[in-house]
C-alpha cells in the first residue's frame, strides 16, 4: 500500500500501481469525469500513470491552469495530426500550450496553408477527437527516436534528440500519430469538443532569425462547444476595445516609422492624459513622504557594469553610445535605479535620517525585437512610475507595507478591482540568473512573504519569476474582459546597495548597509494607460477624462450662453468642450457619444432663459434639467466616489 497526501492535507492509502484517476473515482465520480491532469511529487503525469511511491498528488480539471497547459498541449498533438493527413510531407517541429490555447510551428514545403484553410483543418481535428484516441507515453532509446525522423526527413526533430540524453527521451502515442513529447496529457482525445484555428503566422525555428522560416498554426480548443462560442464572443469585445484602436479614435497616442518603432508619440489629449495620472499619483507620493528626483536618459556604460544591468540586459539593449573621447561610452538608461543609488550617495546618512524616498517618472530604453512589439504594451521607450527607498533592516517590512497600501490606491481609485498577489521567488535550480548572497535572498522574500501576510492580500507562489537582483511582489489584475494583466510591481533587493556601496551610519556610530526597495505601481504609463484603455473601453473614471463635459448648443444664436456656462464649468475644474460645428443636435450627440465624453450639455433659448442646462450621460441617455449649480455639484460628487484622498 502506498500514503497519497491530498492537497487539503488529507492522507489516503491505496494499492501500489494505482492511478490518479483511480484516486479521483476514490473521491468522487463527478470528480473523476472532469479530472484531466495530475501533478505527483512536483512532476506532472497522466491521470493513468501508476504511483509506486507515497507522495503527494494534486488532480487538475480545465478550471485550473495546469489542467488547461495539458488540454491545450493534448490539442496540439492533435491539430499536428489533421495537418499530416491534409498535407502529406510536412514537417513537424514544437507544439506547445500557451497562455490562451496553442501552436504548432511547422514546416509546410511545397504547400501553402491560408486563412481559408481553416475550417477543414477544424473539421478534421473534430473528426480525429471523436475517436476518443488514449494518448499512451513509451520511452525510446536515443537510436530510435533518430532513427523514426531520419526516415521521416525531418530535420527539425533530428536537431532536437541530438541535443537530448539517452535515457530521457519520450514518444506520446495517439490513434496512428507519434511525436516527440515530454508528457502531459489529457486521458483522451474525445474529451476534447470544440476547437478554433485562430490564425497562421511567420515563425523562426527556435526564434532565430539564421534559421529556416516555418508556419505557425495558433489555435485554441475546449470541453464544451458552449466555452468555444462564449471565448469568441469575449475576443470580439476585446477587438473592440483594443487600446491601438482606442488609443487612435480618442486621439491619445501614435506611432511613426520616421520615429521609429516602439516609440510613441503622445498627442496632446494623451499628454494630459498621463499629466493627470502623474498628479494624481505625485499627490499621494507627498503625503507617503517621497522626494521627487530627476535623472538623465543617459548614463556611462560602467554605470550598468556596476549594477549588473550590462551583463543582464546588455546584448538586448540599444548598443553603446560613442563619444570623440577615446573609450568613452553611454547607454540609454534601460533602468532608472543606478542613478538613484547615485542620488542616495550624494551625502552621507545616519540611521534617524532614514527612510529615504527617492521618486521619478522616469523615462528607460529597452531594444525589444520588432516582432514583439505590441502597441503601448510593449514598446522600446516608456515612462516608470518609478521610486526606490532607502531603509535599515528593521524598516523594511513596515515601508514595503506602506507601498502595498500605495498600489491598492492607486487600483481601486481606477476601477481595478480583481488582483492577486504574484509573490515571485528565484528558482534555486538556476543561481546564474540572479546576483547577491543567499542570506540576502533568504531575508528578502522573507520579508516580502510576511507583508503580504499581514496586509491580508491573496496570494500565489511563482518560483523563477523574481528579478535579477531581487525577489518582488507583482499584482495581476483581470480586467473587465477577465484578462489578466502585471501592473505594480514592489521589490527587495539587498544587492544594489552593496554594488553600490551604499551605507549609513547606525545608533553604533558604525557603518551598515541599507536595504532598497523598488517600487512602481502603474509599472509604466504606456503599459497602464493601454491596459485601462482596454479594461474601460476608453470610458475612464470621471476625474481622468479628457473631457468630461461637451457643450452642444442647438444654433449659433445660442453660442455666448455655451460659453458663459463652459466659463463656470472650467472655474469649479470641470474640463469643458464646446461644440460648435454648424451640425444638427442629433449629429453632435452621436459625435459625443462616439468620443466617450461623459456629459453632454445641450442648450437653447428655453435654458439660456431659466440659466439651466439639459444633461445626457454617455451611455445612459438624458438625465433632465438642471440649474448649472446642481450640475456641477452632480460632476463632484461622481468624482469624489472614486477618487479619495491617499
Amino acid at each position: 500500500m502506498i500514503q497519497i497526501t491530498l492537497p487539503d492535507g488529507s492522507v489516503r492509502e491505496y494499492e501500489k500501481n494505482s492511478t490518479p484517476m483511480d484516486v479521483a473515482k476514490s473521491i468522487s465520480q463527478g470528480l473523476a469525469r472532469n479530472v484531466i491532469s495530475a501533478n505527483f511529487n512536483g512532476t506532472t503525469v497522466e491521470t493513468k500513470t501508476p504511483l509506486t511511491t507515497d507522495g503527494n498528488l494534486t488532480l487538475y480539471t480545465f478550471d485550473q491552469p495546469e489542467g488547461k497547459k495539458a488540454f491545450w498541449h493534448s490539442s496540439a498533438h492533435v491539430l499536428a495530426q489533421a495537418i499530416q493527413k491534409l498535407y502529406p510531407g510536412v514537417h513537424l517541429t514544437i507544439g506547445p500550450a500557451i497562455e490562451n490555447g496553442f501552436y504548432y510551428d511547422i514546416d509546410f514545403g511545397e504547400h501553402k496553408v491560408s486563412e481559408n484553410d481553416f475550417p477543414k483543418i477544424e473539421q478534421k481535428f473534430l473528426e480525429l477527437a471523436r475517436g476518443k484516441h488514449e494518448f499512451n507515453m513509451r520511452e525510446v532509446s536515443k537510436a530510435d527516436a533518430l532513427a523514426k525522423y531520419k526516415e521521416e526527413g525531418n530535420p527539425f526533430k533530428i536537431e532536437l534528440i541530438e541535443n537530448l540524453t539517452d535515457g530521457d527521451i519520450t514518444f506520446c502515442d495517439h490513434d496512428d500519430f507519434t511525436d516527440l513529447c515530454r508528457g502531459g496529457h489529457i486521458p483522451n482525445t474525445g474529451i476534447i469538443k470544440a476547437v478554433k484555428v485562430m490564425s497562421a503566422a511567420g515563425a523562426y525555428w527556435r526564434g532565430d532569425e539564421t534559421k529556416p522560416q516555418l508556419t505557425r498554426i495558433y489555435g485554441i480548443s475546449f470541453p464544451k462547444a458552449k466555452m468555444l462560442t462564449e471565448y469568441l464572443e469575449i475576443l470580439e469585445l476585446a477587438k473592440q476595445r483594443d487600446h491601438r484602436k482606442l488609443g487612435k479614435e480618442l486621439e491619445l497616442f501614435t506611432f511613426s516609422q520616421k520615429v521609429g518603432q516602439g516609440l510613441p508619440l503622445w498627442l496632446p489629449k494623451g499628454a494630459a492624459l498621463r499629466q493627470r495620472l502623474e498628479d494624481f499619483l505625485k499627490q499621494a507620493l507627498k503625503k507617503g513622504g517621497y522626494e521627487m528626483v530627476v535623472t538623465p536618459h543617459i548614463g556611462q556604460k560602467d554605470l550598468y557594469v556596476t549594477s549588473g544591468h550590462y551583463e543582464k540586459y546588455g546584448e538586448d539593449s540599444f548598443q553603446p553610445i560613442k563619444t570623440p573621447k577615446m573609450d568613452e561610452e553611454f547607454l540609454l538608461k534601460p533602468m532608472n535605479c543606478p542613478h538613484h543609488c547615485e542620488i542616495y550617495n550624494f551625502k552621507p546618512f545616519s540611521y534617524k535620517d532614514l527612510p529615504k524616498r527617492y521618486a521619478e517618472f522616469g523615462t528607460v530604453y529597452r531594444y525589444e525585437q520588432s516582432g514583439e512589439l505590441h502597441g503601448m504594451t510593449r514598446v522600446r521607450s516608456f515612462t516608470q512610475d518609478d521610486a526606490h527607498i532607502f531603509c535599515t533592516p528593521d524598516q523594511l517590512k513596515d515601508e514595503f507595507k506602506a507601498t502595498i497600501d500605495l498600489v491598492l490606491y492607486v487600483f481601486s481609485s481606477l476601477g481595478f478591482d480583481d488582483f492577486t498577489a504574484q509573490v515571485s521567488l528565484r528558482d534555486p535550480e538556476k543561481p546564474e540568473k540572479y546576483i547577491g548572497k543567499d542570506e540576502n535572498w533568504i531575508k528578502a522574500e522573507a520579508a516580502i512573504i510576511e507583508a503580504a501576510e499581514e496586509k491580508g492580500l491573496t496570494t500565489v507562489v511563482e518560483t523563477g519569476e523574481a528579478a535579477f537582483y531581487g525577489p518582488k511582489l507583482d499584482f495581476m489584475v483581470k480586467d473587465a474582459l477577465g484578462r489578466s494583466w502585471q501592473l505594480g510591481t514592489i521589490q527587495v533587493d539587498y544587492n544594489l546597495p552593496e554594488r553600490f556601496d551604499l551605507t549609513y551610519k547606525g545608533a553604533d556610530n558604525e557603518l551598515h548597509r541599507p536595504v532598497m526597495i523598488h517600487r512602481a505601481p502603474f509599472g509604466s504609463l504606456e503599459r497602464f494607460i493601454a491596459v485601462l484603455l482596454e479594461h474601460t473601453g476608453g470610458n475612464f473614471p470621471l476625474w481622468l477624462m479628457p473631457e468630461q463635459v461637451i457643450l452642444l448648443p442647438i444654433s449659433e444664436k445660442y453660442q455666448k450662453y455655451a460659453e458663459k456656462v463652459s466659463k463656470l464649468l472650467e472655474n469649479s475644474e470641470i474640463r469643458t468642450l464646446i461644440d460648435d460645428r454648424n451640425e444638427k443636435t442629433g449629429r453632435k450627440i452621436r459625435d459625443a457619444e462616439v468620443s466617450k465624453v461623459p456629459y453632454m450639455i445641450i442648450v437653447g433659448e428655453k435654458e439660456e432663459n431659466e440659466e439651466s442646462v439639459s444633461v445626457r450621460k454617455h451611455g445612459e441617455g438624458d438625465l433632465g434639467t438642471f440649474s448649472i449649480t446642481d450640475f456641477i455639484e452632480l460632476i463632484k460628487k461622481e468624482i469624489a466616489k472614486t477618487l479619495v484622498q491617499f
